[in-house]
């Protein structure tokens, strides 16, 4: 009973992150990774097993496929944030949450590099476990509490482990002078953050780390110590969310704090609990052996955490039911740019806009999480050299030069929309923020410099011999 409110809440929230995943599916999957996508399924599931990464999608690779289960999973999602299934009962109830985890699997079990975010996991862990958080009027169990803890602890202090292990901006409480500026996607108030008083990133940096090593252990801690640990980790949380576009990231680690709050914190919440009664037998066990499941997965996700060599963002089964997890475990002390520019003539260039990444000096960042946009953060990682690293940047080029409609609709703008160019290149640009007095003067918000041509200019017929 001391968590029924927590579990109402919990479901809904994470229902909507659910949501969130399967309507970026559903708009970005086929350009993607359809059948005329940069990394194509089809081509995938001809190379690797079933068995090595499980997915619906070996049966039909084909963007109808993709569509259907895309759009199913958003039904599904939008059922559960209604808290229909769980008004029907803990089995009603498992087999929404369960074919809503089944689907996300698919998808990321064949989205490759596309999918390969920690986040992706996070949701699919989640996910699994809240399949026997049984029905509405069932007494909410003390073990997925403990479980979906556990979970938390392991996103916090492996976040904290890699940080403290890796860059020496970590420990010499620097880091903050450059993330804001270099991070995959700033928002609209990263300039802002990037020019606060040096003191204040040192601070920032030292109350990071306070948040992701020492607070964790409170988690366990009986009430109200854990939910006072669960509030600190939501006000961090909700910092990293206002000052930058990490996915659903922070999102979903929020609504892994809700477990750690018991009923006298959201009781204000309009809703009464029913009468409630104990879980049945079978599901006594199932969650029982779910708990066993557990504890032996976690092994290999707690030696990760303890070694030197640790880690991020790593599934070590098929299934991501218990993962280890992390991020920036290193800090980029310069941003670069790729620019890909379409031409006519080869003489008058015009530059492809990206929805979210840096490109027009004068557009502030926009702020896109939860949503996620997949080609702007590959993007991001494929500037980390200054020559082109990945088979579909190529492509991309390709369906460009093709004016293929699906890939353009993950742009920002096309530039030539009555043809497609004749010409496309690609151009290297060091991207920095500008200064107080520069913004006020220009309006812009970054300033940028050539560093080298990417990709020299190109045609369509580059990529027929």
């Amino acid at each position: 009973m001391a968590y029924w409110y927590s579990r109402f809440l919990f479901e809904r929230c994470l229902a909507a992150m659910y949501l969130v995943g399967f309507l970026v599916a559903a708009h970005q999957f086929v350009p993607l990774l359809g059948e005329r996508g940069l990394l194509p399924v089809g081509r995938f599931t001809q190379y690797v097993p079933f068995r090595a990464s499980p997915s619906l999608f070996f049966i039909s690779p084909t963007d109808t496929a993709f569509r259907v289960c895309a759009w199913l999973g958003v039904a599904l999602a939008l059922v559960s944030l209604l808290g229909w299934p769980q008004q029907r009962g803990a089995v009603v109830s498992a087999v929404v949450w369960g074919s809503m985890w089944l689907l996300y699997l698919s998808f990321v079990n064949v989205g490759q590099t596309f999918y390969g975010f920690g986040w992706e996991t996070l949701l699919l862990e989640s996910g699994f476990l809240a399949i026997f958080l049984g029905g509405w009027a069932t007494a909410p169990s003390m073990w997925l509490v403990w479980m979906y803890r556990w979970l938390l602890f392991r996103v916090m202090f492996g976040a904290g482990l890699i940080k403290i292990r890796g860059d020496s901006c970590w420990r010499d409480l620097t880091c903050l002078n450059y993330y804001f500026e270099t991070q995959p996607m700033p928002n609209p108030l990263s300039w802002y953050f990037h020019w606060l008083p040096d003191a204040v990133h040192k601070g920032g940096v030292a109350f990071n780390h306070f948040v992701e090593l020492v607070v964790p252990f409170a988690y366990f801690a009986p009430p109200p110590v854990a939910a006072i640990a669960g509030f600190v980790t939501i006000v961090f949380q909700g910092v990293l969310i206002v000052s930058g576009n990490l996915s659903w990231l922070n999102w979903l680690t929020i609504v892994l704090c809700i477990p750690t709050l018991d009923n006298r914190f959201l009781a204000w919440l309009p809703i009464s609990p029913p009468a409630l009664h104990d879980p049945v037998s079978v599901h006594r066990v199932a969650i029982y052996v779910l708990a066993a499941v557990v504890a032996a997965l976690s092994v290999a996700p707690t030696l990760n955490m303890l070694s030197p060599s640790q880690v991020m963002n790593t599934s070590f089964e098929p299934l991501h039911l218990v993962n280890t997890y992390g991020a920036f475990g290193s800090i980029t002390r310069r941003r670069y740019e790729i620019a890909i520019e379409g031409s006519d003539d080869g003489q008058t260039w015009r530059e492809y806009e990206f929805k979210g990444k840096p490109g027009d000096l004068s557009r502030a960042g926009p702020q896109i999480a939860p949503y996620h946009l997949r080609l702007d953060w590959l993007m991001w990682f494929e500037a980390f050299s200054p020559r082109p690293q990945s088979e579909w940047f190529a492509t991309l080029l390709q369906r460009l030069l093709e004016g293929d409609t699906g890939t353009l609709s993950l742009l920002a703008t096309n530039p030539f929309p009555a043809h497609a160019p004749r010409f496309l290149r690609a151009r290297y640009y060091r991207y920095w923020f500008t200064t107080v007095e520069e913004h006020r003067q220009t309006g812009r918000w970054w300033n940028r410099e050539l560093v080298s041509e990417y990709v020299s200019p190109i045609t369509l017929e580059a990529f027929r011999r």
